[in-house]
């Protein structure tokens, strides 16, 4: 959900920016990390602990919790959030969106 929300933010506030979702499973194990990333964004404290286990030395992107970006709260798995708790992701996911882009590209609203 989180890669579907922040490419549409971008695409609404007319920012070009590639953007990714992936898992951090030993499927790449061995290969060069894509360069042309240069934000990772973790969903939660375990995914970052383990972005931040595998991220290669020589890596030059800035590994961080995407609530970082606002109030430092993890995306929560919606499946257990209760009737409504998609909507609540999805809310948390455009706020984060919306945080991460100021913060790396500044207010470019339509």
């Amino acid at each position: 959900m989180g890669e579907a929300v922040l490419k549409d933010i971008a695409k609404k506030r007319a920012i070009d920016i590639a953007v990714d979702s992936c898992g951090t499973g030993g499927y790449h194990v061995g290969e060069s990390p894509d360069d042309r990333f240069t934000h990772i964004l973790a969903a939660d404290e375990s995914n970052l602990q383990q972005l931040m286990r595998i991220k290669p030395k020589n890596s030059t992107a800035d590994v961080r919790l995407w609530g970082s970006y606002l109030d430092n709260n993890p995306i929560p798995d919606p499946y257990y959030g209760g009737n409504d708790g998609f909507e609540k992701v999805f809310q948390q996911c455009t706020d984060l969106s919306n945080a991460f882009l100021d913060a790396v590209v500044g207010n470019a609203e339509l």
